[in-house]
């Protein structure tokens, strides 16, 4: 019993790290990397499909991305699906090869997404807590029902805070290695 909860405990915890993690990976920083394009929808024959499903996605070099469809008549879709997209680039089209620069970032920008990358980590951190808080609540029920003694009770704790620690020392080493890409020139 006790087991089943400090499991489901770290496996929920490691679900906010890569959870986080995903959000990062969509984050633009100032290399081109194919994550930024990964989580835009496209149109395909009536279907929302993820980007990578319908295209072909490549670093071209430091400052460019390549999308290459594999069908004809995807181009415009494709293209439309970035220009309407939150990141705000501008895609080009050179036959059957979309090519997508991504602009130099200021240094304002820079700042800006840093305390993105800290807001984040706050919200990991707190979505870890929670859950936390959750198991120890289960462990006070199974006490309350008699079913463990104090000491066991007070162990699993401990066996929680630690679970609960080591993530958060997992969420902050990601978002300073994040926030260290960001401020790169």
């Amino acid at each position: 019993m006790i087991e089943d909860i400090k499991k489901d405990a770290d496996t929920r915890m490691d679900k906010s790290v890569e959870a986080l993690r995903q959000t990062f990976k969509k984050m633009r920083t100032g290399r081109a990397h194919t994550g930024l394009l990964e989580h835009i929808m496209v149109d395909y024959y009536g279907t929302k499909t993820p980007l990578n499903q319908v295209a072909n996605l490549a670093v071209e070099d430091a400052r460019t991305l390549t999308v290459t469809p594999w069908e004809q008549p995807m181009i415009s879709v494709v293209e439309k699906a970035i220009m309407n997209s939150d990141l705000g680039l501008t895609p080009t089209s050179a036959g059957a090869v979309i090519r997508v620069p991504l602009p130099a970032l200021t240094e304002e920008r820079r700042r800006d997404l840093a305390k993105l990358v800290k807001h984040d980590t706050e919200n990991g951190r707190i979505a870890v807590r929670n859950i936390r808080r959750d198991s120890i609540h289960d462990l006070k029920d199974l006490l309350k029902e008699k079913e463990i003694s104090e000491d066991v009770e007070r162990r699993a704790e401990q066996d929680i805070q630690s679970l609960t620690d080591s993530h958060i020392a997992k969420l902050d080493e990601i978002s300073e290695e994040k926030q260290k890409e960001i401020m790169e020139f």
